[in-house]
């Protein structure tokens, strides 16, 4: 077995970016992810979405630019993958639902890859779990009924982990009708996430 973190989390991430464990999704197996033995910061979101895909970086469309905001970060700092690892919670494009929407993250791949990649990032100071299903696996039963009341009481997750809803085009309407969003959270969203990076 390897000893030294960074050649086991490389070994890792060659194995999970060579994973075929789903054979049905629509645009096939591509696993976007980006960790290291040195990061501080770790997002957690849900999967990657078709610019995703085909660029093979993560949070590369407008959702990325909404969080990016949110973190008051800029592109070169977030995609700094020393400082900051970036692991959904699907690693590939899981399709559309009948709705047009895109389908939820596939379930077996936080349990499959999850819990060796947390082991090989030991400095992590802070995870960001951007959405429901984050929150779901990682808050379990001490999150609110709702990504709104979880996010409201974000204090309460701290230091460790802080919560934040998914940055989509929906969220633009949803911050309108939670002014605190933008009052509360995100300046101790900012402090939090520069603090840990200069830890």
């Amino acid at each position: 077995m390897l000893t030294h973190p960074s050649a086991t989390l490389d070994s890792l991430l060659h194995e999970i970016r060579s994973c075929a464990h789903c054979t049905d999704l629509p645009l096939g197996p591509r696993p976007v992810v980006r960790a290291s033995a040195t990061a501080r910061v770790l997002i957690i979101g849900q999967a990657p979405g078709t610019r995703v895909h085909e660029t093979g970086i993560p949070w590369n469309d407008r959702s990325g630019d909404r969080l990016r905001n949110w973190l008051d970060v800029d592109r070169d700092t977030f995609y700094d993958e020393d400082r900051i690892a970036i692991v959904p919670m699907g690693f590939c494009y899981p399709g559309v639902d009948k709705n047009g929407g895109d389908n939820p993250p596939r379930r077996a791949c936080a349990p499959l890859w999850h819990p060796a990649l947390m082991t090989a990032m030991p400095k992590l100071r802070l995870t960001l779990l951007v959405g429901m299903y984050a929150q779901n696996r990682y808050l379990a039963e001490v999150r609110r009924k709702t990504v709104t009341e979880t996010v409201a009481n974000y204090a309460e997750y701290g230091p460790r982990y802080f919560p934040l809803p998914h940055p989509s085009w929906r969220t633009t309407g949803w911050q309108k009708r939670n002014p605190w969003f933008e009052a509360d959270v995100l300046p101790n969203l900012r402090a939090a996430f520069h603090q840990a990076l200069a830890t």
